[in-house]
């Protein structure tokens, strides 16, 4: 399945009832057997924005495409030289009482599984080993010759040895790792190539318009086949690689509960709809369920 490079969306139907209690979610959680689906929102408090919240990046801010990737010499190293600020400020976000609130809940017995459309690594920070990483990961880097991995922290260690002058200050950090640089700062960076076979360097992520791995996208249809109830925390479900999973629980017949800030384009799916700040109400979900969130 393509990811489609859907950068907005505008719901043309009437708001669907929003709500700020948490006694239905409590008791959908409560009974166990629970998928959780999280988006950018959940990492917002981490420092980290999302992409179509209030703050919002697309508002200034269009993500690289895979297209561009690929092709484009000039777009890769305006990707890098943007990537190589941001990735610092990624590697250094720390897990939220968000991501703090899902370990407890998985380590409770209420959640069996968890698959994130997030690349920051802060479901695994705060816990969640198991997490599946849907778009990939910032902390990996992939050739795209010969498909060889190697750690973001190594990379950037080249990088800085390549850039011994790069002074860029990023303005504004994205999800995705990207930053605004003005266009003289980019043109001064020289990206480096793969060590074993001087091919292309990728973040190990997927790109709008680039195709979520098969077997990845099974792994997460298997969780939702396996759970009784989808809880979907902090996505507008605006692209159809986390939106495909929701409808796929819907059309099982199992609940799907989102707690999101504004509307999303999964909303109709949904039993309820809570509008929230992600990190205080899991808290209090947290303890409802009178499960302790890990220091």
């Amino acid at each position: 399945m393509r990811t489609r490079p859907t950068l907005s969306w505008t719901s043309t139907e009437a708001p669907l009832p929003r709500t700020a209690d948490l006694d239905e979610l409590t008791r959908v959680v409560a009974r166990g057997g629970v998928a959780v689906l999280s988006g950018a929102g959940l990492s917002t408090e981490s420092g980290i924005p999302d992409y179509r919240g209030e703050s919002g990046s697309l508002r200034r801010h269009t993500p690289m495409t895979y297209d561009e990737f690929v092709t484009s010499a000039e777009g890769r190293q305006r990707y890098w030289a943007r990537s190589h600020l941001g990735w610092r400020t990624i590697a250094r976000a720390d897990p939220n009482d968000g991501h703090r609130a899902v370990t407890a809940l998985r380590e409770g017995g209420y959640v069996d599984g968890v698959i994130t459309q997030n690349v920051d690594g802060l479901h695994q920070a705060a816990g969640t080993a198991d997490a599946v990483e849907l778009h990939g990961s910032l902390d990996r880097v992939v050739c795209l010759d010969c498909r060889r991995t190697s750690p973001r922290a190594e990379l950037d260690r080249r990088l800085r040895a390549a850039n011994p002058g790069f002074t860029g200050a990023a303005t504004r950090i994205n999800p995705d790792g990207d930053v605004e640089l003005p266009a003289d700062v980019v043109r001064r960076f020289r990206p480096v190539a793969c060590e074993a076979c001087a091919g292309v360097l990728k973040p190990d992520v997927v790109f709008f318009g680039e195709n979520v791995p098969r077997p990845r996208v099974e792994q997460c249809y298997r969780l939702v086949d396996d759970a009784a109830a989808l809880l979907v925390l902090g996505s507008s479900l605006t692209v159809m690689s986390g939106l495909r999973f929701v409808r796929h629980a819907a059309n099982a017949g199992k609940p799907v509960v989102i707690v999101n800030r504004g509307e999303t384009r999964g909303d109709r799916y949904a039993a309820v709809r809570v509008d929230r700040p992600l990190g205080p109400a899991l808290t209090e979900l947290v303890g409802r369920l009178g499960t302790a969130s890990p220091a």
